[in-house]
C-alpha cells in the first residue's frame, strides 16, 4: 500500500496535467508566436549548452577518472555541486562572477547577463554534472587493457584517448548528454535568476510556462505538457543504461 500510494503520488499530478490539456487549442496554442519563440529559444539553446558541456566536461571526466593528483576528491565535489545547489543561488554565483561588476566580467569587457548567452551559460552550469557524472561512470568502467595494449604499440595519449578510450565511452557519453540537454532544457532558476525574462532573446519554455500562468493557464499547461515529453522521451530512451532492464539496475 505504501508503495502504491509513493506512485500514485508521482503520477497523480502528469495525468492531471494531461487531462487538463486543451487538446482542441493545440494548433492555435502552438502557432502563438511566444510559444513558438520560447520552444525555439529553449531547443538552440539547451543545444549550445549541450555542446559546452561536452567540450569542457569530457576531458574534466577523464582527467577525474584516470588521473591521481592530490584533492582529486575535493574536485569531484565541487564538480557535482550544482546537482544540489539551488538553481537560484548558482544564478546569484554567474552574476557575481559574469556580471559587469563580477571578478570575470568587470575587466573582459563582455555582458553576458540578460542575453541568450547568459542563457547558454546558465543551463551548462546546471546541467554539465550530470554529463560529467555520466561519463566519468563509463572511463571507470571501461576496460584499460585495450587502452595499455595500444600504448605498448606506441600509440600517443591522444591516439588512444581518441581511437579506444572514446569509442568504448561512446554510450556513456550519449547518455550523458541526452541527460544533460534535457536538464538545460527545463532549467529555470538560475536562467531567470543570471539571464532575465524577456520574450525572444531570454525567455525560454519554463519561463513561458511561468509567466503564463498568470495571463494564460492553457498555453502554460500545453507547453508543460511539451517538457513532460521530452523528459518522458529522454526516459525511454535511456531506459536500458540508467533504469535498467530485466531486474538490473
Amino acid at each position: 500500500m505504501p508503495a502504491v500510494l509513493g506512485l500514485l503520488f508521482l503520477v497523480l499530478p502528469l495525468v492531471g496535467l494531461l487531462v487538463r490539456t486543451p487538446w482542441t487549442s493545440v494548433p492555435r496554442l502552438l502557432a502563438a508566436p511566444d510559444s513558438l519563440n520560447a520552444l525555439r529559444l529553449s531547443l538552440v539553446t539547451a543545444t549550445l549548452a549541450t555542446v559546452l558541456s561536452l567540450v569542457l566536461g569530457v576531458p574534466l571526466a577523464w582527467l577525474l577518472a584516470r588521473v591521481r593528483f592530490p584533492g582529486r576528491r575535493l574536485v569531484r565535489a565541487l564538480v557535482t555541486i550544482p546537482l544540489v545547489l539551488p538553481p537560484v543561488v548558482g544564478g546569484v554565483a554567474l552574476l557575481l562572477v559574469f556580471g559587469r561588476r563580477g571578478l570575470v566580467g568587470s575587466w573582459w569587457g563582455l555582458s553576458l547577463p540578460f542575453t541568450t548567452a547568459g542563457v547558454v551559460v546558465a543551463e551548462a552550469f546546471v546541467a554539465m554534472p550530470f554529463l560529467v557524472v555520466a561519463v566519468e561512470g563509463a572511463l571507470l568502467a571501461a576496460d584499460l587493457r585495450y587502452e595499455e595494449a595500444a600504448v605498448t604499440l606506441g600509440a600517443s595519449r591522444w591516439t588512444v584517448f581518441r581511437r579506444i578510450t572514446l569509442p568504448m565511452v561512446g554510450p556513456g557519453v550519449v547518455a550523458g548528454a541526452v541527460l544533460c540537454w534535457a536538464r538545460a532544457l527545463g532549467e529555470f532558476g538560475a536562467t531567470i535568476t543570471f539571464a532575465g525574462n524577456f520574450p525572444g532573446r531570454t525567455q525560454t519554455m519554463p519561463l513561458a510556462v511561468y509567466l503564463a500562468l498568470e495571463s494564460d493557464p492553457d498555453a502554460a499547461i500545453l507547453l508543460s505538457l511539451v517538457l513532460l515529453l521530452v523528459s518522458v522521451a529522454v526516459l525511454v530512451g535511456l531506459r536500458g543504461r540508467w533504469i535498467g532492464e530485466g531486474g538490473m539496475a
